[in-house]
């Protein structure tokens, strides 16, 4: 039994250096030492040797597995080696080689536009409002001094969740939110998604853009309104833009007013892009119906504001000659990467 187990650890010095892998290794350990390696097969012989013979074989038995795992230890720590360079070899980078090129991502043509919107106006002392997309009809319509018969509130043109909630059709809501969270004085523009039950088209679409804008101050008059309004056109169109204040009736404004530019494509003259009329409409604007201020709890007899709305997809489509609406929403990168 002694000569055995010599020749097992002999067996096992002399075939070691063919393991050259993770798996062979393991291999290797489940011959010689597994429950049913040949070390144990041979140490269940030990039950036939007289009491005198089994310390001194057990002795020998532990000496021969000790060997064995000595062998498999230092193995261990040679294949770990071969195999960390074999990998390096495999994952080195050549530096000198180019990267790859990766196309960078810009601003969608909306968002430029009104970033450039939010600049003028942040500028000019006003903050940022924000108010859910679904609303009640409270606050898109009642509190806004809209008529119960009016058109805008049928289910043709409005998207109603149920009675009392919609998606709203304008930013006013928020104006509404506002005036009713703080007191005067208020200085905010109110950027948005709106939804109007509008066939899909190269000028139309049920889900659109808005920007309002509200002020509500002490002794603040038309002109403050005209005032601020020709500045943003400016600042939007260039220097050269004049406005001009149309009547109109929107009511939740008295009076109201829908406010044109000058053609920047033919600086007033009358071209195609005008209808040669020499003029553009961009917005809707009007000071603040009282009703609108005691509804939300203001002082109508102490403060009066001003307050007015433009299409944002309109005047991004105005600003960089864009002929249809639909183009925003396509995805279409061809389209996008123009700008």
């Amino acid at each position: 039994m002694e000569s055995q187990l010599k020749e097992i650890v002999a067996a096992a010095e002399a075939t070691i250096e063919e393991v050259t892998t993770s798996r062979e290794l393991d291999d290797f350990r489940v011959h010689y030492l597994g429950k049913k390696g040949v070390l144990k097969e041979l140490m269940k012989g030990m039950g036939k040797l007289s009491p005198q013979e089994r310390p001194q074989m057990g002795k020998l038995g532990n000496e021969a597995t000790q060997r064995i795992e000595e062998l498999i230890a230092a193995r261990k720590v040679w294949i770990k080696s071969r195999e960390l360079d074999v990998r390096l070899k495999q994952e080195a980078v050549d530096i000198t080689m180019p990267g790859d090129a990766f196309e960078k991502g810009h601003l969608h043509p909306l968002n430029l536009v009104l970033n450039e919107i939010k600049e003028i106006f942040i500028g000019m002392g006003y903050k940022i409002a924000e108010g859910p997309e679904v609303d009640t009809v409270y606050n898109n319509f009642d509190a806004l001094n809209s008529p119960k018969d009016h058109p805008s509130r049928s289910l043709s043109d409005t998207f109603y969740i149920n009675e009392e909630l919609l998606l709203r059709t304008q930013t006013s809501p928020v104006q509404v939110r506002t005036m009713m969270a703080n007191e005067p004085p208020i200085k905010v523009i109110s950027p948005g998604r709106c939804f109007r039950y509008d066939e899909l088209d190269a000028t139309h679409s049920p889900m659109f853009h808005q920007i309002e804008g509200l002020v509500v101050d002490e002794q603040i008059t038309m002109a403050d309104l005209k005032g601020t309004l020709d500045l943003f056109a400016k600042r939007l169109f260039g220097e050269k833009t004049r406005t001009k204040f149309r009547p109109h009736y929107f009511p939740f404004t008295e009076p109201s007013a829908e406010v044109d530019v000058s053609c920047f494509k033919c600086g007033g003259e009358g071209c195609r892009f005008c209808s040669y009329s020499g003029w553009i409409e961009i917005l809707g604007c009007g000071m603040v119906h009282p009703h609108v201020l005691e509804e939300c709890g203001i002082d109508s007899g102490k403060y009066s504001g001003f307050a007015f709305g433009m299409g944002l997809d309109r005047i991004t489509m105005l600003k960089h000659e864009i002929d249809d609406i639909r183009l925003f929403f396509e995805n279409d990168i061809r389209f996008i990467k123009q700008f």
